[in-house]
């Protein structure tokens, strides 16, 4: 039986309808009773995948009209605390990682981005590099950094397109809990730009990122370097 709930699986068509300009924008979406009967679902569960497309800036639910399709646009929800590949589990698009190096441990970085506890810095931590693509196209530079205590061998880990997060949930039962970020827009330097297929001083976003977990003490932290051309970077809250 499939895991996906109901609702997401016609979020995931009509949205994918939408990106694919088979529904153009200031067209019509399918009736909520066109879809219930398609899809042999209840209109409840119809309405929960168009408001789950209204949060997204998709469409409009416009009285008298219907659902009208108001905007085609790509945007990973990265913004949110999941991590890059938890993030689009369930879309239509292809993520691929690649993993530039193999995790290694060492000295923090000075300066680093985020103020780090004495036990921390006497820890030393693991750095990993990884590029993020999306259908083939590098969206994301990623350095991610996590303390080298707590009896967790990040050399252990099989990382290649699997999800960091769900490994330490796995491997060590820790669990994402909340997330701090800054983000700036700053010029991509030639080692970036090179990553990410775009011209050296190209305007990109830069996230810092720390995450608490629920092992107490224990941090994660990500700097990322995020290409904006053929994706928004969003997330919707509610």
């Amino acid at each position: 039986m499939s895991s996906i709930p109901q609702y997401k699986k016609v979020h995931q068509h009509l949205k994918s309808g939408i990106q694919s300009s088979r529904f153009k924008k200031g067209s019509l979406l399918p009736s909520e009773n066109d879809l219930s009967h398609q899809f042999k679902i209840t209109r409840a569960t119809v309405r929960q995948a168009l408001e789950e497309l209204v949060k997204e800036g998709f469409i409009e639910k416009r009285q008298g009209k219907g659902s009208v399709v108001v905007s085609n646009r790509k945007t990973l929800g990265l913004l949110s605390f999941k991590g890059f590949s938890e993030v689009l589990a369930s879309s239509t698009l292809v993520p691929e990682t690649v993993n530039l190096r193999k995790p290694e441990r060492m000295a923090w970085e000075k300066p680093f981005f985020y103020e780090l506890t004495e036990k921390e810095k006497r820890s030393g931590c693991y750095k990993i590099e990884r590029l993020r693509k999306v259908d083939g196209k590098p969206i994301m530079l990623e350095n991610t950094y996590l303390p080298s205590s707590e009896g967790v061998n990040i050399e252990s880990l099989k990382l290649d397109n699997h999800s960091l997060f769900h490994l330490l949930q796995q491997e060590y039962h820790i669990e994402v809990t909340n997330m701090i970020q800054d983000i700036r827009a700053v010029e991509a330097t030639s080692v970036i730009a090179n990553w990410l297929e775009i011209q050296a001083g190209s305007p990109i976003i830069h996230i810092y990122r720390k995450y608490s977990t629920s092992r107490e003490g224990y941090y994660i932290y990500s700097s990322l370097y995020c290409n904006t051309k053929d994706y928004a970077i969003g997330h919707a809250f509610s």
